[in-house]
């Protein structure tokens, strides 16, 4: 699948900027010294931009431009970036990705608790009325500076639980999920202390609906995508989430091949 991602464009805007340096340098202190400087600045403030938030700014580009996306495979992306479209005959196929963050282990679950989760989730799935679906990735981590970023991640979820709690009118769901995902930092850091591999895992699901237009195909699929997220995310206590630009993309690319390796996996979550 051949597509312009937010590296690449992170890498051609730090080209600019360096041939803005370059310009700057050449322009022996006049006006094209200033348009230079200019194309510098300009070019790093959106290599840094496409590197760090590119899976908002893309999309925002695109929606913005109109610009859509087509695949060497027939494949079609709306400027919203939030939806993959091919034809097949006579209608339009449109497929949207959930992201899904669990914050419980079943390792750290008793068998009954186990039983009672494993209820949730076929009731959620059994009252689902279109096929769906649900994929995870497992890996083993890398514990090399693993832990100073958990203990990181354990702060920032102490943060964000503590400032809910302060709060006039705190959300008793939001704080539940925040004090699961503390937990869960929690016990990922007792396990790399007895010695235990850590191991990372990615959810998502996937919805695709059929219409006779693009138009109708979106807005089917977006229906589906919303049923299927508030059904999951009640059913397991769960955050979903729609899943956009690149994230989006890495979604439909694994649905073809997986990173075969811990390094790829984690290179391309960067």
């Amino acid at each position: 699948m051949s597509m312009i991602s937010t590296k690449q464009m992170g890498y051609g805007s730090a080209v600019i900027g360096l041939l803005g340096v370059v310009g700057s340098f050449a322009g022996g202190g006049g006006i094209f010294s200033l348009i230079g400087g200019i194309v510098a600045g300009l070019g790093a403030v959106l290599a840094i931009g496409f590197y760090k938030y590119g899976y908002v700014l893309f999309p925002f580009l695109t929606t913005g431009a109109k610009i859509v996306q087509v695949t060497d495979t027939g494949y079609e992306i709306p400027p919203e970036q939030n939806a993959i479209l091919k034809r097949v005959g006579s209608s339009y196929y449109a497929s949207m990705f959930l992201g899904v963050r669990i914050y419980e282990s079943t390792t750290d679950k008793t068998p009954q608790e186990n039983i009672i989760y494993s209820e949730y989730f076929e009731r959620a799935i059994s009252s689902v009325r279109f096929v769906t679906k649900f994929a995870m990735l497992v890996y083993v981590k890398d514990i090399t500076d693993f832990r100073d970023k958990m203990e990181t991640k354990h702060a920032e979820a102490q943060l964000r639980l503590s400032r809910e709690r302060d709060k006039s009118e705190p959300d008793v769901l939001k704080i539940d999920r925040y004090e699961r995902e503390v937990s869960m930092w929690e016990n990922q850091i007792s396990k790399l202390t007895k010695g235990i591999k850590p191991m990372g895992s990615i959810a998502y699901i996937m919805t695709t609906a059929t219409g006779s237009t693009k138009e109708a195909a979106l807005a089917a699929a977006k229906s589906q995508a919303n049923e299927v997220r508030a059904t999951v995310a009640n059913a397991l206590n769960v955050d979903v989430v729609p899943l956009t630009g690149e994230e989006m993309k890495l979604c439909f690319d694994w649905e073809h091949t997986i990173p075969p390796t811990q390094r790829e996996i984690e290179s391309q979550l960067e």
